[in-house]
């Protein structure tokens, strides 16, 4: 099933991160894409459907928080390249530049991916949330220079807008084994 929209509550708690998770699911006929700790000891549930049922989960979730809610979002018509990046198991070759866009968020950061695909011609290469990455999050693209400059540009505005900005960098030529690490 693809889809439309997703929906993704961040907490503060792993153990609310459950029953917001169970609250979700029972809420809204939608599909669970993510449910699990992140690092600093936070939780995320993301979830995809159809933009009505994504949005009664996502306000049941945040409803059932008890304080603990760290952020929240809905994005409806979501490009299909951000959910592939999402579970991407096997490698994409590169076609070009390389663009890295890096959030302190996870919401922020999948808003940006988003952004970012609907921008330009670009391949998201991996979208990797916060694992291993002290609760950050980013994002890595690839195709030719302008697409690419133009992709990280709409990408980070939306990041800086948050405040949550980190880094984005556009490689125009990336050395091979600078590619091996992506890929």
């Amino acid at each position: 099933m693809a889809e439309k929209s997703i929906g993704l509550i961040e907490l503060s708690s792993v153990a609310a991160g459950f029953q917001v998770a169970d609250t979700m699911l029972k809420a809204g006929n939608v599909r669970l894409l993510l449910s699990r700790s992140i690092c600093s000891g936070k939780y995320m549930v993301l979830i995809g459907g159809e933009t009505a049922g994504v949005e009664a989960a996502v306000a049941a979730g945040a409803e059932v928080a008890n304080g603990l809610l760290i952020d929240s979002f809905v994005i409806a018509n979501i490009h299909p390249d951000v959910i592939t990046a999402l579970g991407r198991n096997s490698p994409v070759q590169p076609t070009g530049a390389l663009g890295i866009l890096e959030s302190f968020n996870v919401t922020t950061l999948l808003q940006a991916a988003d952004a970012c695909a609907k921008a330009a011609n670009v391949t998201l290469l991996e979208v990797r949330l916060a694992m291993a990455l002290g609760g950050k999050a980013f994002v890595t693209l690839t195709g030719d220079i302008g697409s690419v400059q133009a992709s990280v540009a709409a990408g980070r505005a939306v990041i800086a807008e948050a405040g949550v900005l980190v880094s984005a960098v556009v490689i125009s030529r990336p050395h091979p084994d600078v590619y091996r690490e992506v890929i």
